[in-house]
């Protein structure tokens, strides 16, 4: 498989795209005006306890107060997970049982109001809530993941070797300070006791800089931010099997250069600058591929199409076989069909970044082998995909319910915002269902209204409908009230706007 990262670099945002096979399956933006703040450290004031929800609001100097739960506070090892590529957990203890874990003591006995904190951002703010933050501070290096405050060691779940795990273990074992815990990324699958001490020399340097730092500061401000998107994403996801990296910034292609000779040293890449006038994601044809990213219909090859509709709670995805008929039985469509949208959802589910409780509905297969089929092939379409996915037995209806790790906000939600007119309902009333609101409002206001005319002011849409096939409507209700109405088309309404005023 060939991979390729390309950059499109402006002073206002940063798109980086990863190409496999010269599709685009990942995209990551980061805007200079939003700039994400997950994985910053601050030094923030507890200003409210609540023992009811055992949790506390914690001032960093945002906009909101950031939400701090008591598990944070002690043993929560969930936010470390937004530092680790998906599929990445702690180690297991030997015996492979989970010793039960003592009640946490009350928040109240933890925090007080006003006390100061060293937090760590662990997912952003969403709508009307502030961040959520931990108090255990995870560092993310090329290899390791540093954790100052938790005596523990885990090794990324797809490092599958069992003897590989056990090497890279010790030799974390034997060089780590004491009392310290690290997470043996998957990049450091094979790397040399030399490439792993590198990088925890650099990461516990860079976390008794913070400690000082955070000595010689008061509550509220920004003790340490973490990297831009670029650099976020080489250490993060640049692997061996990228082939190049192409950029159209001679700044960002300068800094791509010492990044990668300071952390990567051993690695040879290829380093392209990009100095076409054409813009470079255009170039690439990622526009496009972008473009029916945000789109709720998304075609297969065969005819057939999927439906992706995000909610609140969850997202939905529906197979249908469209103007695919097939050339056997319909059974045997079916299962094409169900099996050219599973390698779909899976690239779509990357691409767009859908995260939480996700609903597939396949089209309903009666041979239970189909859907054994249909089920493996889902569970190996999704093995490439970084963030961590549990999907259940597909069921009786064809129903299969999954859940795939939020690490940060989908695509859909990062270049779009909702309807101002429908307001996310994805729809709006029919033009005959205004005019018949027209029509009734009329007849409340007819009454209370003085003089002789009305000026009725309308969506030149609404406006034809009432000049033309309701027409009679209107006639009716002149006679009847014994009052003229005038109707004037605002280009400028909303289809659903009117207003009705004095002449």
């Amino acid at each position: 498989m060939t991979k390729e990262l390309v950059i499109n670099t402006t002073s206002h945002e940063t798109r980086v795209a990863l190409i496999e096979n010269g599709h685009i399956a990942e995209l990551y933006i980061e805007r200079s005006r939003e700039r994400g703040i997950v994985g910053n450290m601050y030094l923030g004031k507890v200003i409210r306890v609540l023992p009811g929800m055992q949790a506390a609001f914690v001032d960093i100097g945002l906009e909101k107060a950031a939400f701090l739960y008591v598990a944070d506070v002690l043993e929560e090892m969930e936010a470390v997970e937004q530092f680790i590529e998906g599929g990445s957990s702690l180690a297991k203890p030997e015996d492979d049982t989970k010793p039960e874990r003592p009640p946490l003591p009350p928040i109240e006995d933890l925090l007080q109001e006003g006390q100061e904190i060293l937090v760590q951002v662990a997912k952003e703010p969403l709508g009307t809530k502030g961040a959520r933050i931990t108090s255990h501070i995870s560092l993310p290096g090329r290899h390791l993941v540093y954790m100052p405050t938790v005596d523990h060691i885990g090794i990324s779940r797809r490092i599958e070797n069992e003897e590989e795990k056990d090497r890279l273990r010790q030799i974390v074992e034997e060089i780590r300070p004491l009392g310290t815990g690290f997470i043996v990324r998957t990049a450091a699958e094979g790397k040399s006791e030399e490439d792993l001490r590198a990088d925890m020399q650099f990461l516990v340097g860079l976390w008794k800089e913070l400690a000082r730092r955070r000595e010689e500061r008061r509550a509220t401000c920004l003790i340490h931010s973490d990297l831009d998107v670029t650099s976020k994403v080489l250490r993060d996801i640049l692997t061996e099997d990228v082939n190049r990296i192409v950029v159209d910034s001679q700044i960002e292609y300068n800094k791509i250069v010492r990044f990668l000779g300071t952390f990567m040293p051993k690695l040879q890449y290829v380093i392209e600058l990009y100095e076409d006038p054409e813009p470079i994601f255009d170039a690439f044809g990622l526009e496009v591929e972008i473009a029916r990213a945000l789109g709720r219909k998304v075609w297969l090859k065969s005819g057939g199409h999927i439906i992706i509709e995000q909610t609140e709670a969850l997202t939905a995805i529906d197979v249908n076989t469209g103007r695919f008929v097939g050339k056997h039985n319909l059974e045997d469509t079916i299962l094409k069909t169900n099996l050219e949208a599973v390698k779909e959802i899976a690239f779509q589910l990357r691409l767009r970044n859908i995260g939480g409780l996700i609903i597939i509905d396949f089209i309903d297969m009666e041979k239970e082998a189909h859907r054994e089929k249909v089920h493996s092939a889902l569970e190996e379409a999704l093995k490439n995909d970084k963030a961590k996915t549990n999907i259940l037995k597909i069921s009786e209806l064809g129903l299969v319910e999954m859940t795939r790790k939020r690490v940060r906000e989908s695509i859909g939600r990062t270049l779009c915002e909702p309807c101002p007119y429908c307001e996310g309902k994805g729809y709006v009333k029919s033009r005959i269902t205004t005019v018949y609101e027209i029509f009734r409002e009329l007849r409340r206001e007819f009454h209370d209204l003085p003089g002789q005319r009305l000026n009725l002011h309308v969506h030149p849409d609404i406006a034809a409908i009432l000049y033309d096939e309701e027409r009679a409507g209107i006639e009716e209700l002149e006679q009847r009230f014994e009052k003229q109405i005038a109707i004037n088309a605002r280009p400028g309404f909303h289809l659903e706007q009117f207003e009705i005023t004095l002449e």
